[in-house]
């Protein structure tokens, strides 16, 4: 990046003392405070000169590595037409979260939220052949999505830029090949941008497709929960794994199911407490996990309509609202109330049981289950009667459910799911992250949708195969802050900072302000990206400093009190190294600096 020299008397910046009423999380605080965005209404934001210049550069970098793959750019439009949309259904899929407008003449349009249909559409324009494939097409754009509760600064927005990229082949194979030259170059993106990050097993959610993989950014404030086994390399987001299902039990010698009064124990607590005292068993005291508990939700479908659904999870569990969205995806879910539940009579709140539950049941409520619940497994829960549990009521002779669901709560000490198929004895520890990047195979969803077919060799029109891969620019720039920041403001990495080198004239002399002045001006015809404080009259060296650390560019040199001595300071702003330089080699030493 070459340019003008940027000055801290001239640039567009204000820097802030405190931090801003609505910033949650420490990197929104920091690129408000140290003059790098504005925001503009709640999850929109003002890019100001300086968090420009590091969205650019990690634009570049990603644009450099896809160009590399033989990826090419395009740009669409961000207001899109209804009809491709409701083509392939998410125009009713997406309900609530995308903007729709309407144009004079009352047409429908929205504000792109992602480009598959367009993508699709183009290629289906353009090409016609297999000889035109395999292709892939890239673009970094605005998109808009109307999140609900937009949070954390640039980590969670209703207008963010994404770079999209969408790869068509005539076959899975081919589809395959395009899917590993872009999880190449995505890890050549991520260990350039230079922050830590971890690839995860993922879903897909509403856009669909299969070998789903995010590049999450370690963080304590991200919103994505993710584990990693302690034995082999398996790694998911939380949504993602898969619970090993225990084989199923011999019953035949189990006892009849029989229920008992268990008074006062509308918990799991209270539960497992009472038949401690009411029924002791002989091997082992009884635990939370020896039952089973029935949670009621209600899924709210893009079209409007409303689902109940009863989700049945070991008693030692909670149900994971994200994790169970997840699997849902794009349906939205809710916790039923007590107005929803009061129109089905068969169901006691704290007490209700199997019985009532299923499809074919007295409710007709869908009845799904954690893997867990197998076949031959015994459990105690609800009889549909206050203050009543039913005693070995077992899967498989006593009730069906209507299906298994991923929506139990994942726990650092849970059997890894690849080692438990290996017979290995690797456990799951988590950790948060923010979704940086998520790559998939797609597959046919959109072409079938669109109908973008293509001749093959033997001139027999073939389903062109899609994959998507996405990466966040604007999100990147708040999570390389996140991951990288300290207690004295940002702390860029070299390869995305706003500039090289801070330059700070530390003092009243006019000596000081000339030495810098002609120190900055030698580094840029270097090649070097300067910022120069050259601030007079009332701002301190005090403030300069501060406003240094805040700014947070990889390396700051004081013009100061040392000129005296034919020396400047070069300080290291992520170590806080200092080194005296004398002035006739600064620019040499710097220079170094810069390109190591």
């Amino acid at each position: 990046m070459t340019g003008r020299l940027l000055r801290m008397s001239t640039l567009f910046v204000r820097t802030l003392r405190d931090d801003p009423n609505d910033a949650e999380v420490p990197s929104h605080k920091l690129l408000v405070r140290a003059g790098y965005i504005r925001r503009a209404a709640p999850g929109i934001y003002t890019w100001l000169p300086l968090g420009l210049r590091v969205l650019r550069r990690i634009e570049a970098i990603i644009r450099e590595e896809m160009d590399e793959i033989g990826a090419q750019e395009l740009s669409f439009p961000a207001l899109l037409p209804k009809e491709p949309y409701e083509a392939t259904g998410r125009w009713a899929d997406y309900g609530p979260n995308i903007f729709r407008l309407q144009d004079r003449k009352g047409a429908d349009y929205l504000l792109g939220p992602t480009h598959e249909e367009m993508f699709t559409l183009v290629v289906k324009d353009l090409y016609s052949s297999y000889k035109d494939l395999p292709l892939s097409i890239y673009q970094i754009q605005n998109k808009y999505r109307d999140e609900a509760r937009p949070r954390a600064g640039l980590l969670r927005g209703r207008e963010f830029v994404m770079k999209d990229s969408y790869s068509f082949d005539v076959d899975d194979a081919g589809l395959e090949e395009s899917y590993q030259q872009h999880r190449n170059a995505y890890i050549r993106i991520f260990d350039r941008l230079g922050f830590e990050y971890v690839i995860v097993k993922a879903t897909s959610g509403a856009m669909g497709g299969s070998a789903s993989e995010e590049f999450l950014a370690k963080a304590e404030v991200g919103e994505d929960t993710y584990v990693r086994c302690t034995h082999c390399d398996y790694a998911a987001n939380v949504e993602a794994v898969t619970v090993p299902a225990p084989p199923a039990l011999p019953y035949d010698d189990a006892p009849a199911a029989h229920a008992e009064d268990t008074p006062d124990t509308p918990t799991i607590d209270t539960l497992v407490s009472h038949l401690n005292e009411a029924h002791p068993r002989a091997d082992r005291p009884w635990a939370a996990g020896d039952t089973l508990k029935n949670v009621l939700v209600v899924l709210k479908h893009p079209d409007g309509t409303r689902e109940p659904l009863a989700i049945g999870v070991p008693g030692d569990r909670e149900v994971d609202q994200k994790r169970l969205e997840g699997q849902l995806e794009p349906i939205e879910v809710e916790a039923m109330d007590e107005a929803e539940m009061a129109r089905y009579p068969a169901l006691v709140k704290g007490y209700i049981g199997p019985e009532v539950l299923g499809e074919e049941s007295k409710s007709g409520i869908r009845y799904l289950v954690d893997p867990r619940v197998v076949e031959g497994t015994r459990w105690v829960t609800g009889a549909n009667v206050p203050g009543s549990h039913v005693l070995d009521l077992v899967v498989g002779r006593d009730f069906t459910p209507d299906g298994t669901i991923e929506a139990a709560d994942v726990r650092d000490g849970d059997a890894c799911p690849q080692c438990s198929l290996r017979g290995d004895d690797g456990v799951l520890e988590s950790a948060r992250g923010v979704e940086m990047g998520h790559i998939f195979q797609l597959g046919r969803k959109y072409a079938d949708a669109l109908g973008l077919k293509v001749l093959d060799e033997n001139g027999k029109l073939v389903t062109v195969t899609m994959g998507s891969y996405g990466i966040g620019p604007s999100r990147a720039v708040a999570a390389i802050a996140e991951g990288t920041l300290d207690d004295l403001g940002l702390c860029w990495p070299r390869n995305v900072a706003p500039a090289d080198v801070h330059v700070v004239a530390a003092g009243k002399d006019e000596a000081i302000f000339s030495a810098a002045e002609q120190l900055a001006q030698d580094l840029k015809a270097a090649g070097v990206e300067v910022i120069l404080d050259d601030r007079a009259g009332k701002v301190s060296p005090g403030v300069k400093f501060k406003d240094a650390e805040l700014i947070g560019v990889p390396t700051i040199v004081t013009v100061g009190r040392g000129l005296a001595d034919g020396n400047v300071e070069v300080r290291d702003r992520r170590s806080g190294e200092r080194e005296d330089v004398a002035v006739g080699s600064a620019v040499a030493r710097i220079t170094e600096i810069v390109r190591s």
